[in-house]
């Protein structure tokens, strides 16, 4: 039986962004991070070229609140009017307040691995599971994680505090969910892949579920 190398860290902060494609221009957040979000906050972590963290699991650890948030674009996706005359867009959303998520993943293989000076494949896997751990307990990332949206960045990263609890009176079927945004773990091409029916369960969302 194959050793399987296992992660986690805990993550809040006063904002969080994960949108929902299915509203539009005012953007609502999901209630949880998708897939695509959590193999980031890894990845912001550690990471190497033959394995990486697949996310699995995330709980909810506090109460789910939204609140109205507007901000002023500056992109190159305004209007060629606003974009001509200087003026940002006006941008509207509903996003989550006082955060805290505990997020799950597992280290899988997707190249071969390196070999040592003796010409022995190195354990690949578990050198991203201590290189995670080491640098997640020394607060070192390669860059800001953050909850979503850039500009939303966390009030704590690191390991389980003890005082942390899932909130398990939480539940909620989302009818249609974000998983994944390209088709390879690394280096893949765009290819949205949604979730339907995706189940909160407790305050636990399991990032394997298939459409019901």
């Amino acid at each position: 039986m194959e050793r399987r190398y296992d992660v986690h860290f805990e993550i809040a902060g006063p904002a969080a962004m994960f949108t929902r494609p299915d509203t539009g221009s005012a953007f609502t957040s999901y209630p949880a991070p998708t897939y695509s979000a959590a193999k980031g906050m890894f990845e912001a972590v550690a990471r190497i070229k033959t394995a990486y963290i697949r996310p699995i699991r995330v709980e909810i650890c506090c109460p789910i609140r939204y609140e109205k948030y507007v901000t002023n674009y500056g992109g190159p996706l305004r209007k060629q009017k606003q974009v001509k005359d200087g003026t940002p867009y006006q941008l509207m959303a509903l996003i989550l307040v006082d955060v805290c998520y505990r997020i799950y993943g597992i280290v899988e293989e997707v190249a071969s691995p390196n070999k040592d000076s003796h010409g022995r494949p190195l354990n690949h896997l578990h050198l991203l599971q201590d290189k995670f751990e080491t640098r997640l307990r020394n607060g070192r990332f390669y860059y800001m994680p953050c909850l979503g949206w850039k500009e939303f960045v966390p009030s704590y990263m690191g390991p389980f505090r003890p005082e942390t609890k899932v909130e398990t009176d939480y539940s909620e079927t989302i009818p249609s969910m974000l998983h994944t945004v390209f088709d390879k773990p690394i280096d893949g091409t765009k290819q949205p892949v949604f979730r339907h029916n995706v189940e909160i369960k407790n305050g636990v969302l399991e990032y394997d579920q298939r459409d019901s």
